[in-house]
């Protein structure tokens, strides 16, 4: 029972003090000058005055709050290294069982430090954990925290925690403990393709051991060297980068016997691989009113280098005129298509004919150009159907088609063939969605015969309209039209030139996303993403292999025409191997080097500040006794409930602290001055001050 007094006065505060401030004090000034009767007068203004104030005894019904005691339980992925997961488990039934014992806790068990978040680096993130438990709990309420954890805390701070109350931390492992870890100490996020690229990585052990060791490097899952590194130091690297797009290097050394896990024996570096400047050569048979279109598109571009020639004056044009009165440039016909021929990566011919400004050998060369991997871009027009047409020379050996020496001059919409609708070269060109498609009309075909490689859009009379081929390791494309510039000019609403030539010139030149064939994988947070691009109408499952060597299965669904899709929820961090055919990627799932795997040495050093800042403790569970260690018991201490003042930890035991704070359940209200007992108080007190003042 909790008893007080409260007082409920039947006035205000304010008449209250006008009443009885005077009153007092003539009673006072009774009292002082020893007037007869003052005392009784007195003893009766304060019966009246108590009456006004009316007190009132409170008896209070008061119930017992408990203290809150967080359990933080450690779940990252390096508890599950040797024995600790059995360790933490263990433990946990253990505090479980022994702070049960005591009703003044109120115990909260959070798992803390797994995180599967997309972006959310692995970190092992405790202190989080333990702000969110007490988030809703005044600090008076506030017992102490118990983590139980391999002392890997990513978030610990360097004093005390925001609480007071003591910390104690029950560690995992076992004491001489011993790894080796590989990691990057510089790796570029970018890199040019097919020039090298510069990093720097160490090989780490954690019992400060020095000497050789080899360490695989792997790019793109095939390994391209063996590197001798010391440990300890920093090593440099050097590596070629041999695609555009998402490289993965990989460093790998071997497990050492002993060792904790293997896990960090691998680091892996994302590297964006980018083109140098596409070098495109562009040559303009005369001047038409399509020729700036190729010219103003590349130019555009800015990963594109472009040279560009117009042939103006052809051999059959001499007029007599000396050459150094002339403004014109000289076509270099030898450092072109000789010399730096294989400097380009892409030559368009935009509506060029024989003329015999190239020597028929130099054809030959371009025909060559091709087969070693070059690219050929044929813009025609009518110069392709007639006698002076470059399908007459050496060249017709890389092209797709020979001219059929027709010139079909009829208005029509370009249209997509079934083919082109699934090529990534046309698929989903914009306003390809509707019959007639929403673009302008092109008024001229260029007929051709046997057409060769995959005709991806259709003209007049279905007549061939843009043909992609591949010849030897190169390739070649071939517009059957002069008429693109009437989309680049707004005619009838124009049309998608600069999306569809810029495909076509970037298909030639081997873009990867562009490939009719092609297989890719990526990691988003602790989820493998596939995508497969194909022509054909079924590519059939992917084949997917873990980091542990584990063989799945995963079916991939029709997303968009000739994409298929699938993913794969997964648990395991590292390189998975995705296969479909005969094709083959890799994607890394999971941070990458990620901090959980830096450091898997099981340390009391990290809590050990914020710890003993709040009283608290750290300890291992495994005993460090040869005995202990045979029977495989934990050392597991004692929970003693303590006062705020007191110690909180002890060479076998841990201290929570209990709380004062109570709950208000009920309230009992006894009125000193209400009912019959009030009144005959009263009438008591100015009855004896009456009969004295009578007499």
């Amino acid at each position: 029972m909790n008893w007080s007094i409260s007082f409920e006065p039947l006035v205000s505060w304010p008449l209250f003090g006008l009443v009885f401030a005077p009153l007092l004090l003539l009673a006072l000034a009774g009292l002082w000058f020893r007037q007869r009767g003052s005392t009784l007068r007195f003893i009766a203004l304060l019966a009246l005055g108590a009456a006004l104030l009316n007190p009132v005894f409170l008896d209070e019904e008061r119930q017992a709050l408990k203290s809150v005691v967080a359990v933080i339980v450690d779940r990252s992925q390096s508890q599950d290294i040797g024995d600790r997961a059995k360790q933490t488990e263990e433990a946990l039934a253990g505090l479980q069982e022994r702070l049960g014992r005591f009703k003044q806790f109120d115990v909260r068990v959070v798992d803390a430090g797994k995180s599967e978040a997309a972006d959310e680096r692995t970190e092992t993130r405790l202190f989080s954990a333990l702000e969110g438990a007490f988030r809703d709990v005044p600090p008076s309420r506030i017992g102490g925290a118990i983590m139980i954890t391999d002392g890997e805390v990513h978030d610990a701070p360097a004093g005390a925690p925001d609480f007071n109350a003591p910390l104690h931390a029950l560690i995992t492992g076992n004491e001489h403990e011993k790894d080796r870890r590989i990691r990057f100490e510089n790796a570029p996020r970018f890199g040019l393709v097919g020039k090298p690229l510069d990093m720097t990585y160490r090989v780490i052990s954690t019992e400060g051991q020095g000497g050789p060791v080899d360490v695989r490097v792997s790019v793109n899952g095939q390994q391209v060297s063996v590197e001798h590194a010391t440990i300890g130091q920093p090593m440099k690297l050097e590596v070629t980068i041999p695609n555009a797009g998402r490289n993965i290097v990989q460093l790998g050394i071997d497990h050492e016997p002993g060792e904790l896990t293997d896990a960090n024996n691998r680091a892996i570096a994302l590297v964006d691989g980018i083109r140098e400047n596409l070098r495109v050569l562009l040559v303009s048979g005369e001047p038409h009113a399509g020729e700036r279109t190729w010219r103003n598109l590349l130019k555009s571009d800015a990963s594109v280098d472009l040279v560009h020639f117009t042939i103006l004056r052809p051999p059959e044009k001499q007029d007599g005129t000396p050459i150094n009165e002339l403004s014109l440039i000289a076509f270099p016909t030898r450092e072109l298509f000789v010399e730096k021929i294989k400097d380009f990566d892409l030559i368009i011919f935009d509506r060029y004919q024989h003329r015999d400004v190239l020597p028929i050998l130099y054809y030959d060369y371009i025909s060559e150009y091709v087969e070693k991997g070059g690219a050929l871009l044929i813009a025609a027009g009518p110069e392709y159907a007639g006698e002076s047409s470059i399908a007459r020379t050496p060249l017709m050996s890389a092209l797709p088609a020979m001219p059929s020496g027709e010139i079909v001059d009829k208005a029509f919409y370009p249209r997509l063939t079934d083919l082109g609708q699934r090529h990534p070269v046309t698929r989903g060109l914009d306003g390809s969605a509707t019959d007639p498609p929403h673009w302008s009309r092109w008024f001229r075909t260029i007929g051709v015969k046997n057409p060769e490689g995959e005709v991806v859009m259709k003209g007049a009379d279905d007549r061939p309209l843009l043909l992609l081929d591949r010849k030897g390791e190169g390739r070649v494309g071939m517009l059957l039209s002069d008429q693109g510039w009437l989309w680049a000019r707004g005619f009838e609403g124009g049309g998608p030139h600069v999306q569809l030539y810029r495909r076509i010139a970037h298909w030639l030149m081997k873009e990867p996303e562009l490939e009719e064939e092609r297989l890719t994988a990526d990691g988003r947070g602790m989820v493998l993403e596939i995508r497969r691009q194909t022509m054909s109408d079924d590519p059939g499952p992917a084949q997917v292999i873990t980091p542990s060597g584990k063989a799945m299965t995963v079916k991939l669904q029709k997303s968009e025409p000739s994409i298929f899709t699938g993913s794969l929820q997964t648990s395991e961090i590292g390189l998975y191997q995705v296969g479909n055919g005969d094709l083959t990627a890799l994607a890394h799932v999971g941070p990458v080097n990620a901090p959980e795997f830096s450091d898997v040495i099981s340390t009391e050093d990290r809590l050990k500040a914020p710890a003993e800042a709040t009283g608290g403790s750290v300890r291992r569970l495994a005993p460090s006794s040869a005995l202990g260690s045979l029977t495989g018991g934990l050392s597991l201490p004692s929970i003693v409930p303590v006062r705020s003042a007191g110690a909180a930890s002890g060479d076998d035991w841990i201290g929570l602290r209990t709380t004062d704070d109570s709950a208000l359940k009920a309230v009992s209200r006894v009125p000193l001055f209400a009912g019959f007992l009030g009144l005959g108080l009263l009438l008591l007190a100015i009855g004896s001050m009456w009969y004295r003042e009578g007499r």
